[in-house]
Parts: C-alpha cells; sequence; structure tokens
C-alpha cells in the first residue's frame, strides 16, 4: 500500500485528498515554525501565545468544528493527521500543548455548551485567541473520575466552587478552564459529577504553582486551587450531573490523538535512529552493518506500523459512528508501551550522544514516558480491553 505517511499526493485507505492537504499542511509548519524554535520554548516552559494564534490562523484548531464558528467540520482522521504530524516534530510538549486545547478542553464546551457559551466562545478558541485547558485530574483522583472531591455547591448568585485540581496542561497560561466538580455528595459516584466554565481571572481561583516535568518541558502544566470560587448559574456546561458521562464520552476521542501523536513520536525517533546508524562508524563499519541493530529496528518499525493502522482503523471506524471503546483501548495501551519500546532502543543505537541532553532522542525519550500514563494508565486501558473480550 502507498505511504500513508506522504505529504499532499500520496493515497490511502483511510485518507481523502483533503486529508492529505492537511497532512503536507501540518508537515509544513512543523518544519517552518516548530523545529527552528522548539529548543527555546523547551527552556521557557511555554509555546508562545503568537504561535498558537498562528495555529489557530491556518485552522489546525477548527478542524473538526463548525464552519459556523469558522471551523471546517472534517472527521476523526484529520484529527489523527495533526495528531501524528505534531508528534513527529520531536516536540511534544508543543503537540500536546495545542492537542489538550483543540481534542481534549474545548470539546467539553462544543458538545455540551450552551447556544450563548459557544457563540460567545467557539469562534475565539478556533482562531487560537482562548485557550482551553480541562481540569479533572486531582492529588488523589486520577483515572478514577468518579473519586474528585472539588465540590460545586449552589448559592444565590450561581455556584460556589472548592478544590485543588493536579497536572493541568495548559493550566498557567490558559484562558478558559473545563472543571469537573462533584454537585452531589462526595460518595455519590457517576451522577453527582458536574462540568463548569472557569474564566482565568475569577475571582477565588488561581494557579497553586507550576509543575517541573521529567518530560514535555515546553508544555506548561499546573496545579488550580478553587476558594470559595463564584460562578454564574449560567457557567455550568451541559446538565447538572452529567458530567462524569461527558469525560468518558471524549476518553475515546483522547485517546485516539493520544495513540495517533505516539505513534508520530515513535516514526521521528526511528527515522533519527536510522540516519544515525547509517553514518555513525563502529569497528570499521557503519553500525546499519551489524545484524542484531537492523533486525531489532526492522521489529520496531514493524510494530509501529501495526500501531499506526490500529489508530487508523480506529478513527475510520469512528467516524462512521461505531462503538469502538475496546479498539481505543488497546490502541491507548499497545501505542503507549510502544512507544516506550521505541525510545529505549533508538537512544541505545545513539551510544552515549542518546544520553546528552543536546540530542534529540533523550529529548524524546523523556517526553514519550507519559504516554503509558496520561489519558488513562495502561493498567487502566488493559482492564478495559479484558471487560470485553
Amino acid at each position: 500500500m502507498p505511504d500513508s505517511r506522504a505529504p499532499a499526493g500520496g493515497t490511502s485507505v483511510f485518507f481523502s485528498a483533503e486529508h492529505e492537504m492537511l497532512r503536507d499542511q501540518v508537515r509544513r509548519f512543523v518544519e517552518e515554525e516548530i523545529k527552528p524554535h522548539g529548543d527555546a520554548w523547551e527552556k521557557a516552559g511555554l509555546v508562545p501565545r503568537a504561535v498558537l494564534r498562528r495555529m489557530g490562523e491556518l485552522g489546525f484548531f477548527g478542524i473538526r468544528y463548525p464552519e459556523a464558528y469558522g471551523g471546517s467540520a472534517m472527521d476523526t482522521l484529520a484529527t489523527v493527521v495533526l495528531a501524528e504530524e505534531l508528534g513527529r516534530s520531536t516536540y511534544s510538549g508543543v503537540a500536546i500543548t495545542a492537542l489538550v486545547h483543540t481534542d481534549m478542553a474545548s470539546v467539553h464546551l462544543h458538545n455540551a455548551g450552551s447556544v450563548e457559551q459557544k457563540a460567545r466562545w467557539m469562534p475565539k478558541v478556533i482562531a487560537g485567541e482562548t485557550i482551553c485547558a480541562v481540569a479533572v485530574t486531582e492529588p488523589g483522583a486520577g483515572s478514577d473520575v468518579k473519586s474528585i472531591r472539588t465540590t460545586a455547591r449552589r448559592s444565590n448568585e450561581g455556584w460556589v466552587l472548592n478544590g485543588t485540581k493536579m497536572f493541568i496542561t495548559n493550566g498557567v497560561h490558559g484562558d478558559l478552564y473545563c472543571v469537573a466538580a462533584k454537585t452531589g455528595p462526595l460518595d455519590g459516584g457517576a451522577k453527582a459529577v458536574t462540568m463548569f466554565l472557569v474564566e482565568k481571572g475569577t475571582p477565588g481561583f488561581r494557579v497553586g504553582r507550576a509543575l517541573d516535568k521529567h518530560g514535555w518541558r515546553s508544555s506548561d502544566t499546573a496545579e488550580l486551587v478553587f476558594e470559595d470560587c463564584r460562578l454564574p448559574a449560567d457557567a455550568i456546561l451541559g446538565e447538572e450531573g452529567r458530567g462524569f458521562y461527558a469525560i468518558m464520552k471524549n476518553f475515546q476521542n483522547e485517546r485516539i490523538v493520544i495513540g495517533a501523536m505516539a505513534m508520530g513520536e515513535a516514526q521521528a525517533a526511528l527515522d533519527l535512529t536510522l540516519e544515525q546508524v547509517k553514518t555513525r562508524q563502529a569497528f570499521g563499519a557503519p553500525l546499519w552493518q551489524k545484524q542484531a541493530i537492523r533486525q531489532r529496528l526492522a521489529m520496531r518499525a514493524a510494530e509501529v506500523e501495526a500501531g499506526r493502522q490500529l489508530v487508523y482503523a480506529t478513527a475510520w471506524r469512528d467516524a462512521q459512528g461505531q462503538d469502538v471503546t475496546r479498539e481505543v483501548s488497546m490502541l491507548k495501551a499497545y501505542c503507549g508501551e510502544l512507544v516506550n519500546k521505541v525510545m529505549y532502543d533508538c537512544v541505545q543505537f545513539h551510544g552515549g550522544m542518546g544520553f546528552m541532553r543536546e540530542s534529540a532522542i533523550e529529548r524524546m525519550a523523556r517526553d514519550a514516558r507519559v504516554q503509558a500514563i496520561g489519558g488513562g494508565a495502561t493498567e487502566v486501558m488493559l482492564e478495559e480491553v479484558a471487560k470485553r473480550l
């Protein structure tokens, strides 16, 4: 089958000409506007707002959203293209900054927001003027969403929010936060969770601290604190008591995105390592001449191709409206583990340089570690698969 990773003009059983045009556009953006500056953003700990606005101008933030708000109304496969190509950039902190905005946070606004909420916010979200974050995880609740302890109680004016959120991507520099809180008893389970829209600058809401991470250094991550944070009545996002189900629904899209990003990362690592082993001399010949090395890389290439095709096929089925819960859980577990296995070998075959902070592969190996954790840890995903065997 022709290379479905090729720029515009390539063909695939999954992707249309429109998808390939998008791939070519994102790939050009990566080469011209991310790679030359990525190291500086890693040191700064953020992606400049001007860059995010540029991504909005190019249409990357509105791929799945209606044309009425400035989007292009494409499908799940278009999101896969964006995630895979951003993953291939080798700067996964940049990738996750954009993808949390497009596919993990703003989707709550689009899917559950009122007509008024969407009219107010969606054009700015798509333009990259308003950057979104989703605040679900807490110090004592990650994959177990039902266990969150942030509360929202009714007041005469609306709602009062109290609690702490942890590991929130875009938490420091975001503008609009989709926050999960308990509006029922703390032990009320799924039906007690409700989503709220909280703007930066709302009294009682502050960034507790910026978090210092192992990887994704150019992505800002924060602890958020809500102390008698007063929200208007219309800050509720969707229906009261339906937040858990909204989170679970979007986990399917989020995990496809993470899988696609991971396979983009893995492919980029293999590309860098193939170049390394074909030029690096050892014992009088390129490392590529060593059978053990080239066969290991051949196996990793086969595994990455398998993971990529699982992502593509699952995204295609999702675009057809099919239930892909099992396959999404499979790909999240498989791709999250595989990208780390690929990085291990790629660092190994770079030798000492692979351990140096100045090398791309060292950064990529650090960035990849969280792929088996964020968005649903491997162990949680495998339990979801096991339920459906």
